[in-house]
């Protein structure tokens, strides 16, 4: 049996705010393959034509998705499982949320915190395009179909509301760390109003999103490699070059961001940080 193939594709430039990366992937499993997938503010689109899998919210087994080959997730404000067995094949989109509403055509709060097959959200050109990528020739050709189909729908469909481009942008700029009182302030808003329409469109409070997009940076920051200086070799070491991260990142202190890798990615930075540990959202 041929071994794991992945391929990394970029978006064309236009649509680059909107989807952080096209992950093409061809992975043998030929005994049952369980993975953690991290929490994220982004959602998860994957458009597959091999093997099937599951995707578990290990707290409420009725919003997963069995047996499905393609697939939305998210955002979710916790940790879920994949599982699969066989050749799975297909390509895997990282999208901003707000990307993610115009794409899929459903408001976030009806897709937060679950995994829902394609073939059940309603419109189906998402399915068509699932089929039109299984036949092409190779990864680039895939890559320039997504980017097509892509441009195309996000052409069709405006922003949802302005404000709420401008809110998301302020919150992922700041890295998480702008207040939702701030944000609600140059919104001209009210806390609660921006509670309700964020919710309503993200699908997490603002509060929660700049959980995620906090915790998104340490982790992505824990994926490029080891740390520089000494690091902790055991869950609850003290290690000074996660203490100053943490509070480079906005935490209050360094147990307040274990907590957060704890609950959106399952473990500690430093099991993570062990040989063996994955995820496919890499933040």
């Amino acid at each position: 049996m041929a071994g794991a193939q992945f391929v990394v594709g970029h978006p064309a430039p236009p649509l680059r705010p909107f989807v952080d990366r096209y992950l093409g992937y061809r992975e043998p499993a030929p005994h049952p393959l369980i993975r953690t997938e991290v929490a994220g503010a982004f959602v998860v689109l994957v458009l597959g034509w091999g093997a099937p899998l599951d995707v578990v919210d290990p707290r409420a087994a009725e919003r997963a998705a069995y047996g499905v080959d393609s697939f939305v997730a998210g955002p979710f404000d916790a940790y879920c499982t994949t599982s699969t067995v066989g050749v799975g094949a297909g390509v895997q989109l990282l999208l901003a949320p707000l990307a993610a509403r115009r794409i899929l055509g459903v408001p976030l709060s009806e897709l937060a915190n679950r995994a829902v097959a394609v073939s059940q959200l309603g419109d189906p050109w998402l399915d068509r395009l699932r089929g039109r990528l299984a036949e092409e020739r190779d990864w680039p050709a895939r890559f320039t179909l997504l980017d097509a189909a892509l441009h195309a729908r996000l052409a069709a469909t405006g922003p949802v509301d302005r404000r709420l481009d401008r809110a998301w942008a302020r919150l992922a700029g700041s890295g998480g760390r702008l207040g939702v009182a701030t944000l609600a302030d140059e919104l001209g808003w009210s806390r609660r109003h921006l509670a309700a329409r964020f919710g309503q469109e993200v699908g997490l409070t603002p509060k929660t999103a700049g959980r995620l997009l906090r915790f998104q940076r340490a982790y992505a920051m824990l994926a490029r490699g080891p740390l520089a200086g000494p690091t902790a070799v055991r869950a609850g070491a003290a290690d000074a070059g996660w203490a100053a991260r943490a509070a480079h990142l906005g935490y209050y202190d360094q147990s307040h961001l274990i907590r957060d890798f704890r609950r959106f990615a399952g473990a500690t930075p430093a099991a993570l940080g062990g040989a063996g540990s994955h995820s496919s959202n890499t933040g």
